[in-house]
């Protein structure tokens, strides 16, 4: 089957994909709010209905959350899977945003047209770029050129309560030679990039308590034990003054970059000074004698994520507070254990309470790193085939970021991941105002048309 005409009829059909993603971005599909349940179950049922006028068998499958969507082709060769989700974030604060979130634009900015609207590069937009190269494909050529499952997601924004057992479930079903995800982005807004390497993630909500009640810091000022005061000793010895995290056993599991892959990495040339100035800073803060890179990538973190206790409204209220929170969150790698990990902390906390002071905690997932193996065919033949279409070397790259879909295909079916997107840095994903490059989208349905080419021949 040849490429060309595909890449041709993706070109004349820009407009018309275009106008199926705003569509789909019209529905606000919200799964962490109850209120968009059944914007939720619509978006599901719109996602059937796509891939069933291109003649995929697809169905909503319930479950006790959000529904998921399954779909299947038969063809000749490989047995590929896709993977996107179809949920999105919160859009509060919505006044603060330029336009209704969920009336998508067009429009011109100084870098060129972008998709606007929640959803629009995490994950809708994304994931349509595989189904209009799928659709593409079908028009010039009636057939797809291989078999492919479709698999989308309703509740990867919220935690993904149903994702693992579902798989369990339907394993026999769902499983492939390799699974493809749609969830990331080019690496410094410019250079394709597949994921071979994403961290985990560990997240601890702690509450200390110590009298039973707000006190009048007047009367019990200095007598009285302040939990705000207990917990921010405790957390601020999280770290020492070289970025070590001190928590017993952290570093167990946790590898040293092979050299070879530090080489790679320092030929991206990296542009931290850019990185950091974008968001008001300088200086790289984290372990001493690391790379940039290097952290974000292959290094574990400890990270306070928010801390309150005592009166913070307007005004003064000289109270000493009966208790203090914060939460804690923690990404993985190479094999550590999050399970381990949080009962180490957990400890670590406890140990430190003085008396009068008890804690609580109360879990927020726990996922560890995932490594992809490179040395599946599909993995060289899709890096080749994105450096034809951005016309650059495209690379091997770690992520920061946590997605464990990549790790639950590798724990349950069996099967390796290959992450690949088109996402930008300045797309404010679960931020305001969030866009899509229409050259992201654009290119990526181009991407995705190259790769079906390469990994069937």
């Amino acid at each position: 089957m040849s490429l060309d005409p595909v890449l041709s009829r993706i070109d004349s059909e820009l407009p018309q994909a275009t106008g199926r993603l705003l569509e789909l971005l019209r529905i606000p599909s919200i799964s962490t709010d109850p209120a968009y349940k059944g914007k939720c179950q619509t978006a599901a049922d719109w996602l059937v209905a796509d891939l069933a006028s291109i003649g995929i068998e697809a169905s909503k499958r319930q479950t006790p959350g959000h529904p998921m969507v399954v779909g299947h082709v038969d063809g000749p060769g490989p047995h590929l899977l896709f993977y996107g989700h179809y949920d999105v974030q919160p859009v509060d604060p919505l006044e603060l945003w330029d336009n209704d979130p969920f009336d998508p634009q067009i429009e011109e900015t100084p870098a060129g047209k972008v998709i606007r609207g929640r959803g629009s590069s995490d994950d809708k937009g994304q994931l349509m770029t595989f189904v209009e190269a799928c659709r593409a494909w079908k028009a010039v050529h009636g057939a797809l050129p291989c078999r492919i499952t479709f698999f989308f997601e309703g509740e990867e924004e919220s935690g993904s309560p149903s994702l693992v057992p579902f798989m369990k479930e339907n394993a026999e079903e769902l499983k492939a030679d390799i699974a493809l995800i749609c969830d990331t982005g080019l690496f410094q807004s410019r250079t394709p990039a597949i994921i071979t390497m994403l961290r985990g993630l560990l997240g601890e909500q702690i509450t200390i308590t110590g009298p039973d009640k707000d006190l009048h810091s007047g009367m019990y000022g200095g007598v009285a034990r302040n939990p705000v005061r207990v917990l921010t000793r405790i957390l601020g010895g999280l770290h020492d003054d070289n970025g070590v995290v001190q928590v017993p056993g952290f570093y167990d599991g946790v590898p040293d970059l092979p050299a070879d892959i530090a080489e790679q990495w320092s030929a991206l040339d990296f542009d931290w000074q850019r990185f950091l100035g974008d968001v008001g800073l300088s200086v790289p803060a984290g372990e001493a004698g690391r790379t940039p890179l290097e952290m974000i990538w292959s290094r574990p973190t400890a990270e306070i994520n928010g801390i309150w206790g005592g009166y913070t409204g307007d005004g003064f209220k000289t109270v000493l507070p009966s208790r203090a929170s914060a939460k804690v969150s923690f990404r993985l790698v190479g094999q550590q254990d999050p399970h381990a990990l949080r009962d180490s902390f957990r400890a670590w906390v406890t140990a430190q309470l003085p008396e009068d002071c008890t804690v609580d905690f109360h879990a927020h997932g726990a996922s560890p790193a995932s490594e992809m193996s490179t040395t599946h065919p599909a993995f060289e033949g899709a890096r080749v085939a994105l450096s034809e279409e951005w016309d650059t070397d495209a690379a091997y790259a770690g992520c920061g970021g946590s997605i464990p879909i990549a790790g639950y295909f590798k724990t349950y079916l069996d099967m390796d991941a290959m992450l690949v997107g088109w996402a930008k840095d300045d797309d404010q994903i679960h931020s305001l105002n969030e866009k899509y490059d229409l050259e992201s989208f654009h290119k990526g349905i181009r991407s995705w048309a190259r790769i079906l080419d390469a990994v069937t021949k």
